[in-house]
C-alpha cells in the first residue's frame, strides 16, 4: 500500500512498511512508474521493505536500484534505522554518507528529517 502526499509542497509517494519487498531493478521501475503516474518527485521506502542484499554493497542491488531512480529523475528516500547494517560495514557507512550529501538519494531515520530536507 502506498499513498501520495505533499511534504512542504513537494509531491511524495510514501510506501507502507508492510508489503512486497523491493528486491530487484524491476521493483524499482514499478515504484518509479507509480511515482510518475501520481506526479511524485520522491519515493519513500521504509527500510522494512528492503532485503539484506540491498545493504550488502557487493551484490550491487542498492546501486542498481538507485540508478533506476536517478535515470528517471525521481528521488529515493530509505526511511528508518539502518544502523544494524552500517555498524557492520564501513563501505556501507561511507556510501550512506555520500548519498546523504547529494540530492538524489537519502537515508533518513524518520519523516521529520525528510520534512527538514524538503524545506532546505
Amino acid at each position: 500500500m502506498s499513498s501520495f502526499e505533499e511534504i512542504n509542497g513537494v509531491p511524495v509517494l510514501l510506501c507502507a512498511p508492510e508489503g512486497e519487498p523491493i528486491a530487484s531493478e524491476a521493483d524499482a521501475v514499478d515504484l518509479v512508474g507509480n511515482a510518475a503516474w501520481g506526479g511524485a518527485r520522491w519515493v519513500v521506502v521504509p527500510v522494512e521493505r528492503l532485503g539484506e542484499d540491498f545493504f550488502r554493497l557487493r551484490t550491487k542491488l542498492a546501486g542498481d536500484i538507485i540508478q533506476k531512480f536517478a535515470n528517471y529523475r525521481v528521488g529515493l528516500v530509505v526511511l528508518g534505522d539502518i544502523s544494524p547494517h552500517t555498524e557492520t560495514s564501513s563501505p556501507l557507512r561511507d556510501f550512506v554518507r555520500e548519498c546523504n550529501r547529494g540530492t538524489q538519494t537519502w537515508f533518513l531515520p524518520n519523516l521529520k528529517d525528510l520534512e527538514t530536507r524538503l524545506t532546505a
